[in-house]
């Protein structure tokens, strides 16, 4: 009788412990995910006013529900850009306002380069972040397995030409978070009249910095440079966007 009660609490061990062995594991903070999608649909709208000249970019949506972008991760590529309806006086503009759909699967880091262009006889900055194909005004954004470390863009043409000082090129790593955190920056010089948008940190000038970046938490605010004292941050037309891939 003895040996048969230690079979049976054998046989019940033995049993318990098979059931374990096919269940799932816990799930862990750190455990991967399933990914919700691996394009990055980057819509880059450009707005300016009727009459005047006044570019205004945005790639993600500010406080100011007029100046909207749909950039977003998915799946598959999005068939046409999708912007917000201006102000009525500011409205959307090509060729600049551009969709641009990047495979994050391809490579390592995703690549964004951010060209600023300037003119002096409108006194007006525009600022591009996304490839416009055939365009003299478009940023070499690219995902890849090698950083960037030089910033990529078309010449500009007529009266825009490029400024180096405030163009520059950040390599996120896509490794480093569930994340990518976009942020956008908007600056306004009251007595030129002129918006100045940043996506990125500037190659040479700090005061416009921006905290675009990889990471396992989402941004709900923009860390903004406080400008230069001249151009000043506008927090209504400000934003960021926490794009996740799982």
């Amino acid at each position: 009788m003895r040996h048969q009660g230690r079979i049976r609490t054998w046989l019940a061990t033995a049993v318990a412990a098979a059931l374990l062995s096919v269940l799932p594991a816990p799930a862990t903070a750190d455990e991967v995910r399933p990914l919700a999608g691996n394009t990055l649909n980057l819509h880059q709208c450009v707005y300016a006013p009727t009459p005047g000249v006044d570019y205004l970019t945005t790639v993600v949506p500010g406080s100011d529900g007029r100046f909207t972008a749909a950039t977003n991760i998915s799946g598959a590529p999005d068939g046409a850009l999708s912007c917000g309806g201006g102000d009525g006086n500011y409205t959307t503009v090509p060729p600049w306002a551009a969709l641009h759909s990047l495979d994050l699967g391809s490579g390592r880091y995703l690549n964004l380069h951010q060209c600023v262009y300037y003119s002096d006889l409108q006194h007006d900055h525009l600022t591009v972040i996304a490839q416009n194909r055939g365009s003299e005004w478009s940023a070499g954004t690219n995902v890849s397995d090698t950083p960037d470390t030089q910033v990529s863009c078309g010449p500009g043409r007529g009266l825009y030409q490029l400024v180096p000082l405030l163009s520059s090129v950040k390599a996120l790593d896509l490794t480093a978070g569930r994340y990518l955190n976009l942020q956008q920056c908007q600056y306004f010089y009251g007595r030129l009249a002129d918006h100045f948008t940043t996506f990125l940190p500037t190659s040479g000038d700090g005061r416009f910095t921006t905290g675009t970046k990889v990471s396992r938490t989402a941004d709900t605010t923009p860390a903004c440079g406080s400008g230069d004292g001249n151009y000043t941050l506008i927090p209504l037309l400000s934003g960021t966007k926490a794009l996740s891939r799982t």
